[in-house]
């Protein structure tokens, strides 16, 4: 009987952000096969988890089937539920929104900056109000929120710090490794993050007894008092699968490459297009080690041509690229939130930023390719 017929698909000849796979993955992944361990009780999901939580300099590690799911967890570990606020920025992706709304606390949102695109610490304590219970921190395309002043205000305010950190893998701020600044981190293995498990996210925290909670939750909140399927509270079906575990401990043994190939990447896009007019570059503040997700630019009025303009321009050249993304307060669903508010800097940042190919597999030939095509766009 012959198998599925094998569809193939169009490919751009540079993608904008594809997965490094290889021996290593597809041997931990047959290992895990022939072990019959692929469920979410493997010993690989522990292993990946305590191997995930050193690596981000944290005691604990919770895995999840995904960043989004990871987020609401961490929210409903924290006790966030109908009634509270978390104060969040607008210029992020939805799952940040959609997991505070899953728990029925209220997004508010915050304008970013235009120094680091992340959300502007400044305009947060106005919005601190007696529902307020957590703020949420995400580290935009990889460069670090200015955590120091935001850790204050929450403590001033006694308020938790929810990192979304899920494009940030390996991320510093001030030499300290994102995702256990605050009281809880939240990672994406999504197949364009630093690593992936094809779909899939961990909580990590210093706190024995959040991490409990998050464990408990995560698999419908079997009894506690050895009652197996007895439920004290409504829980989730979050866990992480032994197979994406399995590929995920192949991918976190060269995170330290992939960090620094992402950065070295970085350095050559600055160089080639830092004379360019009409561009405004990546930024990485003095006190961050950004991992550069995405390697993004603003393509300002007198560049010569828009942005939309320059994206039509590269795909012609077989250059993927993806635009930034749009703000929540842009968002139908979300629109009622904020009819009466304006958030400039992220309008602006949405509507002018561009990501260009960063995946682990991009080569230097290939990013002199596309800055070629870039300057030659309005020539």
């Amino acid at each position: 009987m012959k198998g599925p017929r094998l569809i193939r698909l169009p490919r751009l000849k540079i993608p904008v952000c594809a997965p490094k796979l290889g021996a290593r993955e597809i041997r931990y992944v047959t290992e895990c096969i022939k072990s019959s361990w692929v469920s979410g009780t493997s010993p690989y999901v522990s292993d990946f988890e305590m191997k995930f939580a050193k690596y981000c300099r944290a005691k604990f590690g919770i895995a999840t089937n995904s960043g989004t799911t990871a987020l609401h967890l961490a929210l409903a570990a924290l006790g966030i539920g109908k009634g509270d606020e978390v104060i969040m920025p607008t210029f992020t992706m939805i799952a940040t929104a959609n997991a505070t709304t899953y728990t029925g606390a209220r997004c508010k949102l915050v304008d970013s900056e235009l120094d680091t695109w992340n959300l502007d610490v400044s305009k947060v304590e106005p919005l601190i109000s007696k529902k307020t219970k957590a703020i949420m921190a995400v580290h935009t395309y990889g460069h670090p929120v200015d955590m120091g002043p935001l850790l204050d205000i929450a403590r001033q305010n006694d308020l938790y710090v929810v990192e979304d950190a899920a494009e940030a893998h390996g991320a510093e701020y001030k030499g300290h490794r994102v995702g256990c600044l605050g009281d809880i981190g939240c990672f994406s293995f999504y197949s364009n993050k630093i690593i992936t498990t094809g779909e899939g996210g961990m909580i990590v925290t210093n706190d024995e007894e959040t991490a409990e909670r998050c464990r408990w939750l995560r698999a419908h909140a079997f009894g506690k008092k050895g009652k197996h399927f007895w439920h004290e509270r409504i829980g989730f079906g979050y866990r992480m699968s032994g197979l994406q575990a399995a590929l995920g401990l192949a991918q976190l043994e060269r995170i330290d490459r992939f960090v620094k190939a992402r950065r070295s990447r970085a350095e050559l896009y600055a160089e080639l297009l830092r004379n360019m007019r009409g561009l405004a570059l990546a930024p990485e503040a003095p006190w961050a080690k950004s991992v550069f997700w995405m390697y993004s630019v603003l393509v300002q009025k007198n560049f010569g041509m828009s942005r939309e303009a320059l994206m039509r321009h590269l795909a012609r050249k077989g250059i993927e690229t993806r635009t930034f993304f749009y703000p929540i307060h842009r968002q139908p669903a979300y629109r009622h939130i904020c009819r009466t508010k304006s958030y400039p800097r992220a309008d602006y940042l949405s509507a002018v930023g561009v990501n260009l190919p960063s995946g682990n597999n991009l080569t230097e030939d290939e990013i002199r390719y596309i800055c070629r095509a870039i300057s030659a766009a309005t020539a």
